[in-house]
């Protein structure tokens, strides 16, 4: 049985064949954690230009 939240993702990646998402998903999580933690920091003006 999976449990929370990414254990349900995986179960329906792994179950449908979408096993291409992971990728993507990763990229989102690093660039949002990115986001998250350079916030406050002198590098905030630097990392939003990328965007």
């Amino acid at each position: 049985m999976a449990n929370g939240l990414m254990g349900e993702l995986w179960a329906f990646m792994r179950e449908r064949k979408k096993l291409w998402l992971l990728p993507i998903l990763i990229v989102l999580v690093v660039v949002g954690g990115l986001l998250v933690l350079a916030q406050g920091s002198a590098l905030a003006p630097f990392i939003y230009t990328i965007f």
